[in-house]
């Protein structure tokens, strides 16, 4: 999918910065879009009952490429896919890609189907500093003061929600440090695949995987696909559409928004995952998951201004989710 500068006309010529404003407000559109669509995500996933995480993720990674296909014959981008097969380093990257969504997607699943919601959201709260404690330690960058100080706090959130818990929040860990490695790969390849094409080869790659997994499935539980009803069934081949749309409205918003303020539009989605899971899910928030949640908000008030003040947003991507 590709997305044209629109032409400026005369009369915009005119308006001074209006065809600008208009470019700007449809990217915000499609950002909010985005990110509001992963932020309701738990909901949808609930409706897949009784489905359980493995049979939901198996479907949605081979909806996803089903629908990929469609999308890439209807663009006409078969040759943009071929160029791509042809550099062997980049298909090998998004294989490790794939495998690194792999497990946030069953990560995810399994949180919003086992009434975890909100750890789940605690994750993608966690993700941008997670992301910029890799950048140090994997990229040798060198962070500021203020920076450091916003890790030292979300590291002392992690201390205070074990220590209430009596165990790691491992499902806000695994989504953030799996999602902060594929940020860090989508980086590496960033310049050589767009947005449909890298999540066309990702599926293709996990597509045995995903049928290995349904088999397995079968074998133990059974498979629920068109078995309970056609409403159940259409929701999960919508699957597929519910992956990659998002995406496509991301990469559509990031070519007309600052990184800074996709950085700031981001946390659209963990806060209205967190709503979901506190308001409707009705999960347990006792004074330590309080505590924990605030120091990481505290923490990411500081890097959100540092980022304001240093003109600088979070790369594309780190912000880009499948």
């Amino acid at each position: 999918m590709t997305d044209a500068p629109v032409p400026v006309t005369a009369s915009a010529s005119r308006g001074g910065t209006k065809a600008p404003r208009s470019e700007h407000s449809r990217g915000l559109i499609l950002a909010v879009l985005a990110y509001g669509l992963w932020g309701v995500l738990p909901l949808y996933f609930l409706l897949l009952a009784p489905s359980g995480a493995f049979e939901v993720v198996a479907w949605r990674v081979l909806f996803s490429l089903v629908f990929c296909a469609l999308l890439i014959t209807v663009t006409r981008k078969w040759r943009v896919l071929a160029t791509t097969l042809a550099k062997p380093k980049v298909v090998w990257t998004m294989g490790l890609a794939g495998l690194l969504i792999f497990v946030n997607w069953q990560t995810y699943v399994y949180a919003a189907l086992n009434g975890q919601v909100v750890e789940a959201a605690l994750g993608y709260f966690i993700n941008p500093i997670v992301t910029v404690f890799l950048g140090v330690l994997l990229l040798h960058e060198r962070l500021r003061r203020v920076q450091w100080i916003a890790v030292g706090i979300s590291i002392g959130a992690v201390v205070v929600l074990t220590i209430g818990y009596g165990t790691l929040p491992w499902i806000s860990l695994v989504l953030a440090f799996s999602f902060g490695f594929y940020g860090l790969i989508k980086k590496r390849v960033g310049g050589d695949v767009d947005a449909v094409t890298g999540l066309t080869l990702e599926t293709a790659w996990l597509a045995p995987v995903a049928i290995i997994q349904l088999v397995v499935v079968a074998g133990m539980s059974g498979l629920t696909f068109g078995t309970v009803s056609p409403w159940h069934t259409v929701a999960l081949l919508g699957a597929g559409v519910i992956t990659a749309v998002p995406l496509l409205f991301f990469a559509a918003a990031a070519r007309r928004l600052p990184l800074t303020v996709i950085g700031l539009v981001q946390f659209v989605a963990p806060v209205l995952q967190f709503l979901v899971g506190v308001f409707v899910l009705q999960e347990p928030m006792p004074p330590e998951r309080w505590a924990g949640f605030a120091l990481v908000w505290v923490a990411l008030i500081i890097l959100t201004i540092d980022m304001v003040r240093s003109g600088r947003g979070p790369r594309p991507g780190e912000l880009e989710r499948a």
